[in-house]
């Protein structure tokens, strides 16, 4: 264990965070520069749930000594950054917080995992948790655990949703909120990153910035991340233990948010895909299979309608149909400050 107090910690903390739109906002009293794993948090205007996010780490049943690295998107009210304080300055959690003024889903990420990689030299697991989310107990070490036995470069695990609407409780099953995969084991792919754990190795094989710029503001940074992941080899595991709880607001259970959500799904899917073709006959089959999925889409809405809620139904068609739109340069932009709503 390499422990380093404050006064010493400060000249170690500045060499890490070199990027002159980063800084520091806070850190704990004590870093111990040995440990092999660290948690990382993007917080944007969620002060009040990131505190509930926070202790849930404190109270991580595992034997294992890891630290937190906090990322605080806004640069301007900073609200997340007080709630950080708290948790380092009284040592229930180790690490720091800082700010990263360059505004974006993909720019708070990357801030995250490169100043936890650059801080924290022998640290080989990264985790990543949201700050509108809740980790179960034995979250870490199920995760880390899965790492070690399996060897896999990127373990993933659900988030379920908890609703602030009770009244829709059939909403855990609509594809917007359900998990991927509902058992444990190797998979092809995970697609988000707020539940996931990647190992030092596949940060050093594809380079930087981790996750593309590109995908900002409208999202599925994750989601690229992971699909160049797969296609440089590595290999992904599932921990249906290993549960995350997301909070989920009253408005994200309109239907008008929901129908939203699927439109940004289609986009970033497409996106994906399009960014993976290299030649031009690669793009124009991306192109034709979105043409061929618009069509089915609405096929498979109408069986689904036998058998489920409309909005259900309907997810295959706004997927489709945001696909379709962002083929002709037509998107979202949740991640904008300016169009999220504290």
């Amino acid at each position: 264990m390499t422990l380093i107090p404050t006064e010493l910690s400060t000249s170690r903390i500045t060499d890490a965070v070199r990027d002159p739109n980063r800084e520091i906002a806070a850190s704990s009293r004590v870093l111990d520069l040995s440990v092999g794993t660290v948690v990382c948090i993007p917080c944007f205007r969620r002060p009040q749930h990131l505190r509930l996010t926070l202790e849930s780490l404190a109270g991580q049943r595992t034997p294992r000594s890891f630290a937190v690295v906090m990322v605080e998107n806004d640069a301007s009210r900073r609200e997340s950054a007080p709630v950080a304080a708290e948790y380092l300055d009284a040592g229930k959690l180790q690490g720091i917080c800082l700010v990263e003024k360059r505004q974006g889903n993909c720019q708070a990420i990357n801030a995250a995992f490169e100043t936890a990689q650059m801080l924290f030299p022998l640290a080989t697991r990264f985790l990543m948790i949201d700050d509108d989310e809740i980790a179960s107990p034995d979250w870490l070490e199920l995760m880390v655990r899965t790492a070690e036995a399996t060897g896999a470069d990127v373990v993933g695990g659900p988030v379920l949703p908890l609703f602030d609407d009770d009244s829709k409780p059939w909403l855990a099953r609509h594809p917007a909120f359900c998990p991927a995969y509902d058992y444990s084991g190797a998979v092809p792919l995970i697609y988000g990153c707020g539940n996931c754990l990647i190992t030092r190795s596949v940060f050093d094989r594809l380079g930087t910035p981790a996750f593309d710029l590109r995908f900002n503001f409208l999202g599925g940074g994750d989601c690229d991340f992971f699909v160049r992941c797969r296609n440089a080899g590595m290999t992904f595991h599932w921990t249906a233990e290993a549960v995350i709880t997301e909070t989920v607001p009253h408005g994200r259970t309109s239907l008008v948010w929901i129908a939203k959500r699927g439109l940004r799904i289609g986009a970033i899917n497409y996106r994906v895909q399009f960014k993976a073709a290299k030649t031009a006959a690669a793009r124009t089959r991306v192109f034709t299979a979105m043409l061929g999925r618009l069509l089915l889409s609405l096929v498979r809405a109408a069986r689904l309608s036998f058998t489920t809620k409309a909005v259900v139904a309907m997810h295959p068609v706004m997927v489709a149909f945001g696909s379709a739109l962002a083929a002709f340069g037509i998107e979202q932009r949740p991640y904008e400050a300016s169009k999220i709503v504290s």
